[in-house]
C-alpha cells in the first residue's frame, strides 16, 4: 500500500487491519489441533508437556485397593492376559484404560516395581500393575466409589486390585450392571 493511499484510510481502520494481521500471525503459529499433548487424566498432574499419574491405595469395605492419585478406583479384568489387554471398542468405553501417557509413580501401599505399561492395539499406552492392565469404570461417580467391583460385563469379572496385585474378590460395593451384555458370550 502506498503512503498516499494509507494516509486516506481512517485511523480506526488501520488499527483494525493491524489487529487482524496480528491475530492471523498468532493463529498461524498453531495448527488448531491437539498434536501430542493430552489433558491429564483423573489423578494425574501436569508436568511440562507430559502428565504424571500416581497409583496409590485406599481402604474400603472390600479391603485395601489401588486407586489413582485422586482416589478413583482402578480395576483388573479376569479376561486379560499377563501384560495384554483384551478390552477394546465398547468394552474400553465402559472400562476406560488407565493411561500411561507420562510418568507413573507409586505411593501409599502401592509398589513401584509392580508398575509398568503396555501398548494397546490402538497404539496408546496403558498402566499395568503386577502385569495386570488397569481400568477405570465409567459407572463410578468419583473418588471412593467402587461400583464396578464384581461386575461381569463383557463376559468376565472385573475386580478391584490389592496392593499385592491380586484380584479382590470379597464383598465391597454391590456389583453394578455394566452398560453391556452380561451373558457369558464374551461381550463385544
Amino acid at each position: 500500500m502506498s503512503n498516499s493511499l494509507l494516509a486516506r484510510v481512517p485511523a480506526p481502520a488501520r488499527l483494525g487491519a493491524l489487529l487482524a494481521a496480528a491475530l492471523l500471525a498468532a493463529a498461524c503459529g498453531s495448527s488448531g489441533t491437539n498434536s501430542g499433548t493430552s489433558t491429564p487424566a483423573a489423578g494425574s498432574t501436569a508436568t511440562g508437556s507430559t502428565a504424571a499419574l500416581v497409583i496409590t491405595t485406599k481402604s474400603g469395605s472390600a479391603g485395601t485397593y489401588l486407586t489413582d492419585g485422586s482416589g478413583r478406583a482402578v480395576y483388573l479384568w479376569v479376561k486379560d492376559g499377563m501384560n495384554k489387554s483384551e478390552c477394546s471398542g465398547a468394552c474400553a468405553s465402559a472400562w476406560p484404560p488407565v493411561p500411561a501417557s507420562g510418568t507413573v509413580t507409586a505411593s501409599g501401599g502401592a509398589t513401584s516395581s509392580d508398575l509398568g505399561s503396555i501398548t494397546r492395539s490402538d497404539g496408546s499406552k496403558q498402566v499395568t500393575y503386577d502385569g495386570h492392565p488397569l481400568y477405570y469404570f465409567s459407572g463410578d461417580s468419583g473418588p471412593g466409589t467402587t461400583n464396578g467391583q464384581g461386575s461381569d460385563g463383557f463376559g468376565a469379572k472385573w475386580w478391584l486390585v490389592s496392593p499385592a496385585g491380586a484380584s479382590i474378590t470379597g464383598a465391597g460395593s454391590s456389583p453394578s450392571s455394566s452398560p453391556t451384555s452380561t451373558s457369558g458370550g464374551g461381550g463385544y
